[in-house]
């Protein structure tokens, strides 16, 4: 799957006040070491625990190596892309089969 964020993109992440949804991209606590922080999209949530994922599973460390994660690590919710501006917009939730719900930008990729 192509990722939703690639390296460069500024983002704005929003704090959460619910459990997060499955496909939101979120900023989660890595729990080998809480002083790091990573991007990573959600898959199913359950028991107070959700599973993380990269966008591209042979280049990923997620919940694949370490196991579900508490939702008290997910610090917020990636919103939207301000950099760079040709790229700028909502970033697209996708399906976890890949396939695009909703548009992340107005804008044409170039």
């Amino acid at each position: 799957m192509e990722p939703a964020l690639r390296a460069g993109d500024w983002i704005v992440v929003s704090s959460l006040s619910r459990p997060p949804r499955v496909r939101e991209i979120v900023l989660v606590r890595d729990p080998r070491d809480p002083e790091n922080v990573m991007l990573k999209r959600v898959a199913p949530v359950s028991d107070g625990a959700c599973t993380v994922l990269g966008d591209r599973s042979e280049e990923s460390t997620d919940s694949r190596t370490f196991g579900p994660v508490e939702s008290g690590a997910v610090r917020g919710v990636v919103r939207f892309r301000y950099w760079p501006p040709r790229r700028a917009g909502l970033v697209a939730a996708v399906s976890l089969g890949g396939s695009p719900e909703r548009t992340g930008s107005s804008r044409p990729e170039r």
